[in-house]
């Protein structure tokens, strides 16, 4: 199960709306062994495409060095579908390459007629996908 604070979900749900119609992406981080995320990092989606998302590799290496610096690890990834469903595609599988992380998508379109987004978490781990439950708390 996936537990973050209403503050995070919200900074998520809101950066993929901004960066609509493109795919937004990004990281939140928490303190390594944890798994419990805190650091909000929104990032570039390289590729600016409403289909696809990259991290720029510039970007990334200095991410990695940053939460290495502070002890910390990638404890949700997460990006944005335009068009589609929150499921992961074979593409997003391809690119988890983090089996400790929770895949957070979010979709900013109302495929399901229950409103104009959805917020699901995965796990990925050697191609297999999960979902999962998301638990949203005031605090921690």
């Amino acid at each position: 199960m996936l537990t973050l604070t209403q503050a995070l979900y919200d900074r998520i749900v809101e950066h993929a709306r901004q960066d609509h119609p493109d795919e937004a992406c990004g990281v939140v981080a928490g303190p390594a062994g944890t798994g419990r995320p805190e650091r909000f990092i929104p990032m570039l989606n390289a590729a600016r495409s409403p289909t696809f998302y990259e991290f720029d590799s510039k970007d990334l290496l200095k991410l990695y060095r940053e939460m290495d610096d502070r002890d910390e690890e990638p404890v949700i990834v997460y990006h944005s579908h335009t068009a589609t469903g929150a499921y992961p595609s074979r593409t997003d599988v391809t690119y988890a390459n983090e089996p400790g992380a929770h895949y957070v998508l979010v979709s900013t379109a109302d495929t399901d007629g229950l409103g104009e987004f959805q917020f699901r978490s995965y796990r990925i781990v050697e191609g297999v996908i999960t979902e999962e439950e998301v638990q949203v708390v005031e605090a921690y």
